[in-house]
This record gives C-alpha cells, sequence and structure tokens, in this order.
C-alpha cells in the first residue's frame, strides 16, 4: 500500500471510532483551534514586523526628504554669499575711502558676516582649497597651471569657494 492509502484507511478507521466518542471530537476540535492560533500568531508577527519595517522605511524617507530641501535652501543662499563676496571683492580702495560708500560697504559686509555666521550654526562650512592637494571629492578643478610654488596636483587658485556639511559627507 501506498502511504496515501494507508493515510487515507486511517482516517477512516479514525472517523468510525470517532462517532462514538465525544473527547476525540472535542480532542480535534481543540487541535484545529491551536492549529488556527499558530497560525493567527505568525500572521500578527509578520503583520507587527511589516509594519515596523514600513514605519522606519518612511522616517528615512522624511529624513531624506528634509535633508534634500535643507541642501537646496543652502545651495540658493551659497550663491547670494558669492555674490555679495564677489561684491565686495571689486570695490576699489578709492571707493572705500568715500565715506558714504563706506557705510554702505559696512551694510553689505555685516550683511556677509551675518550669512557666513548663519551657514557656520547650520554646520555649512567652507571647503579648504588653496594649497592643499586636488581632492576630486571635494574640488573641482577648472584648469591646472604651472607653478615653481606648489607641487603638481596642488590647488594654487580658487575661482569659487566650496561649501559642505562634513557630518553628512563624513569629512
Amino acid at each position: 500500500m501506498t502511504d496515501g492509502k494507508l493515510h487515507d484507511e486511517a482516517e477512516q478507521i479514525r472517523d468510525e471510532t470517532a462517532e462514538g466518542s465525544p473527547e476525540l471530537r472535542e480532542h480535534d476540535r481543540v487541535a484545529e483551534l491551536e492549529q488556527q492560533l499558530e497560525e493567527l500568531k505568525s500572521k500578527a508577527l509578520y503583520a507587527a514586523a511589516e509594519t515596523q519595517n514600513v514605519r522606519r522605511r518612511l522616517e528615512a524617507e522624511k529624513e531624506q526628504a528634509s535633508s534634500y530641501a535643507a541642501a537646496g535652501f543652502a545651495r540658493d543662499m551659497l550663491a547670494i554669499k558669492d555674490h555679495l563676496d564677489r561684491a565686495l571683492a571689486a570695490v576699489s580702495d578709492e571707493l572705500r575711502g568715500d565715506k558714504t560708500a563706506a557705510q554702505f560697504l559696512a551694510g553689505i559686509e555685516a550683511t556677509a558676516r551675518e550669512l557666513e555666521a548663519a551657514f557656520q550654526r547650520n554646520g555649512v562650512t567652507r571647503i579648504k582649497s588653496v594649497g592643499e592637494a586636488l581632492d576630486p571629492h571635494k574640488h573641482q578643478a577648472m584648469v591646472e597651471l604651472p607653478s615653481e610654488d606648489a607641487e603638481p596636483g596642488t590647488i594654487v587658485e580658487e575661482m569659487q569657494p566650496g561649501y559642505c556639511d562634513p557630518d553628512q559627507i563624513g569629512w
């Protein structure tokens, strides 16, 4: 006999015996309920794990979205700082000597300092470049210039300052 036939025959004998035995029916019902309980426990654990995974994923996405939004705002503010710095660098000594212009320039310089302080409070720092070895992860090279004062691969001039959040990048 095959296993299937043996199983069917055993079930038939069990059913015939169970007809007159309420304890066996009760035992079968308890076994069935225990099996359902185990299945429901398993499903509940799976649902709890899935809920926790979804919550973690949403928290990570929220943090990432917030970080990207802050980075975009910082990038926009850095463009303003660059314009202020270029404007201040273009002011001649003659204009700085003029009393009215000097007061105007003092206001622009105060604005630039306040903007720099806001960057520092929020962890946005200027990347050191001049005199450093070129690091493509930090610097963007525009042109290579021969220099008697510096080794090849050393940054000798900065066209535009770079900024970063060292905590996010790991510097």
